[in-house]
């Protein structure tokens, strides 16, 4: 469920940051398929949290902006928190192990300068 709401909560961030960019772009950002990226896409539209609005004086035939609605900002700003707060909390699980190791190779380099020469 986290990577789920990780995946919506960066799509939501790039479509407010730029409602111009492409299925495909979006895909790359994300790092998923272009299947999944129309499926996310398709999924937030169902939901309210995006509109779509067709260019279709554009110069590419199919040019569209994904907009988010007020349902969208709300759900990227509640996205946003929960997302904070799992790095939050991974970021101090990663800060204790960080620690732990470097107690870890400062005993061992202890331990071998203590250590007779011919063994």
């Amino acid at each position: 469920m986290n990577q789920q709401e990780d995946i919506r909560f960066r799509l939501l961030r790039m479509l407010q940051e730029n409602p111009n960019l492409s299925q495909r772009d979006l895909a790359e950002a994300l790092g998923v398929s272009l299947g999944k990226a129309n499926y996310c896409l398709q999924s937030l539209l169902e939901k309210g949290l995006i509109k779509i609005q067709n260019f279709k004086s554009s110069k590419r035939k199919l040019a569209y902006a994904y907009l988010l609605t007020p349902a969208g900002l709300a759900e990227k700003t509640s996205l946003a928190a929960r997302f904070l707060s799992r790095k939050m909390d991974e970021y101090e699980r990663l800060k204790a192990e960080i620690e732990s190791l470097q107690n870890e190779i400062q005993e061992t380099a202890r331990s071998k300068s203590n250590l007779p020469e011919n063994l």
